[in-house]
């Protein structure tokens, strides 16, 4: 029996809102897949830019430890740069004001006469040449001239040889030398520096540790002394 008109269009209609509601369920599942994926991607771009974000942080903290570690590094170095320089200069102007008090050596005469005889016979001990020319200050030639021969016997009876010891009565030490003398081989090529200057000089060198320590103590980060 056919179909009537009215019931032809009765299951077209039932087909189409059939197909429309299939259509809709579909395209709510491809939205809503779709969403998904798109929470899924968002969140996954958020923790990369979030990882790369505080990677960078990260980074920029360690620079700014570092930084603060070589600040710290190059402050603490130029601190013991400064007390090395201070004391340096506390040993240098103690020196400098021995150095200023020499002259006190020379005032009584006869410990300095002997002074000067053991500083000769001390330099022709250093030299051990046949013929020695000692030059002085022109204020102690007269000292000079009463105690070289003493001097010439006590280096001929310890070393059992001959000597020639002349004075230099032409040239003289410079009046920035305190005392002492000086012993130069006839050539000049060879010379010993006896003078007050070169002796506290000398002591000083070898006593500089053993001043480091008396004003400053004991460096414990050295194993050795000099």
């Amino acid at each position: 029996m056919a179909l009537s008109d009215t019931e032809v269009q009765k299951q077209i209609q039932h087909m189409m809102a059939f197909i429309e509601q299939e259509a809709r369920e579909k395209a709510d599942e491809i939205q809503a897949k779709a969403e998904e994926e798109f929470n899924i991607e968002k969140s996954r771009l958020v923790q990369q830019e979030k990882i790369k974000i505080l990677g960078y942080y990260e980074k920029k903290e360690k620079q700014i430890e570092l930084q603060r570690k070589i600040q710290h590094s190059n402050m603490l170095n130029q601190s013991r740069l400064t007390i090395l320089k201070e004391r340096e200069n506390l040993i240098r102007n103690i020196m400098e004001d021995a150095r200023s008090k020499l002259g006190v050596a020379t005032k009584d005469q006869e410990k300095y006469k002997a002074l000067l005889q053991g500083l000769i016979t001390q330099g022709l001990f250093q030299l051990l040449e046949k013929t020695v020319i000692v030059r002085c200050r022109q204020a102690d030639l007269k000292l000079i001239k009463d105690v070289i021969g003493e001097a010439v016997k006590a280096y001929k009876s310890a070393s059992k040889k001959d000597i020639v010891v002349n004075v230099d009565i032409k040239e003289f030490l410079g009046s920035e030398i305190s005392g002492g003398v000086e012993l130069v081989t006839p050539s000049g090529n060879i010379k010993i520096s006896n003078t007050l200057e070169s002796r506290l000089e000398s002591l000083y060198r070898q006593m500089l540790p053993e001043i480091r320590t008396a004003l400053f103590g004991a460096n414990e980060g050295r194993r050795f002394t000099d």
